[in-house]
Order: structure tokens, then sequence, then C-alpha cells
């Protein structure tokens, strides 16, 4: 009788051990396709969409070619240059000599791009909102489309020696910031965030192009 359990148990034993290499194989190969598996797989939800830049009527072309690769630095999403929008005739105020931002961000909003995140409208002329004297940009808060305005980023426009690195530099940072603001952030009191208000290009140029730590985790990316 005791032979006979001795026997039952070196089976077991043999089954068992047998069980505990199928197990490990099983896990290396788990481990293996977890590895090589996309990150949605493995509970991160990759970014999709794409991030817009529309000419408003007639804008440099190198600004254009300059933005996306710097945007897209910032941002998790490919950045493109869509068809460009005729002149804004409808938003220009004589009284003023200026277009009123509020009225072509609402034309930007009725665009209807393939796998748009978001819409950075583009106008090389004097935006104003009610208010302000003047716009550096506009965006509609946790919305989809924004706007950037050039004249007033540029040296020449205060009777100063043109700067293009500087000029676009500050296209990149008004660019950004706009688009913080579509993504939800409000203005951010350190000096060196891009989402700090800029009252004035002394503001622009000296903030970063980046977004500060509290400012970043706020991101919804």
């Amino acid at each position: 009788m005791k032979r006979a359990i001795l026997i039952w148990s070196a089976r077991e034993l043999v089954f068992a051990i047998g069980m505990v290499r199928i197990i490990s194989l099983l896990g290396l190969i788990m481990a293996f396709h977890l590895g090589h598996m996309p990150e949605a797989s493995c509970g991160k939800r990759p970014e999709t969409g794409t991030i817009y830049l529309v000419p408003v009527g007639k804008v440099e072309e190198e600004v254009l070619l300059y933005l996306p690769s710097q945007l897209e630095k910032i941002f998790p999403f490919p950045v493109k240059v869509g068809e460009a929008l005729p002149h804004p005739d409808y938003a220009y105020n004589k009284t003023r000599g200026q277009y009123k931002s509020d009225l072509i961000l609402r034309g930007l909003q009725e665009l209807d791009l393939e796998r748009a995140k978001r819409i950075v409208g583009v106008v090389d002329l004097d935006l104003y909102t009610p208010g302000l004297n003047f716009v550096f940009g506009q965006a509609l808060i946790r919305g989809k489309t924004c706007l950037i305005a050039l004249p007033r980023l540029r040296q020449e426009f205060y009777g100063l020696a043109e700067n293009k690195k500087l000029y676009y530099e500050r296209a990149v940072k008004e660019a950004a910031h706009e688009l913080g603001h579509t993504f939800g952030l409000s203005h951010c009191k350190r000096p060196e965030c891009v989402m700090h208000f800029s009252n004035s290009l002394y503001d622009t140029d000296r903030k970063g192009r980046d977004f500060c730590r509290d400012c970043r985790r706020k991101l919804p990316f």
C-alpha cells in the first residue's frame, strides 16, 4: 500500500514539473508579445488627429513652412498646412483700421478638415477684439480653433531692423500659446512658461516656447 502511494506521488511530481514548465513558457510568450504590442494595447492611448495651419488671406510661405516642424516638437500631433481661406473683408473695421478676430475665428469653426485635432488660423493682418487695442492671437478655450496675427510680431512693425529669426520664434510661441488655450490651459503666472500672458513683445521674448511643468501636467495628452 505504501509502495502504491509513493509511485502515485512520483507521477504527480512529474505532472507538476511539466505544468510549471508549460506555465513558464506561456509567461515568456506573453511577455514577448506585450513588449512588441503598440502602446494602446498596454493601457496607453496613442494620440490621433492633425493640427492644421490655415492661412486666412495672403500669408508668406516661409513662416508657414517653418511652423509645422517646430510645433511638432511641442505637441504630439502631426502639423500640416491647410488650404488658404479668402481675405477676411467681412472682419474689417474701417474706424479702427483693424480686423475683428472673433469673426475670423467663427469662420474657422465652420471648416471641416479630415481628422483635424485643432485648427490654427494664421493671419498677416492687425487684429483686435472688443476691449483690447490689439491681439497677438485668440482662441476658443477647450475649442477646436485658434488664431495668430503676424504683423506685430515683426520688428519692422515698430520701425526696427528686420530680424526673421526673432519673428519666427515669436510666431511659434504665439501658436503654442493659443493651442494651449484650446486644450484647456489658462494663463500661467510663470514668466518663462509659454502660457504666460503677453501684454507686449517683451513678455513674448522673455518666455520659452514650451509649457512649464504644472501646465504640461494639465494637458490631456
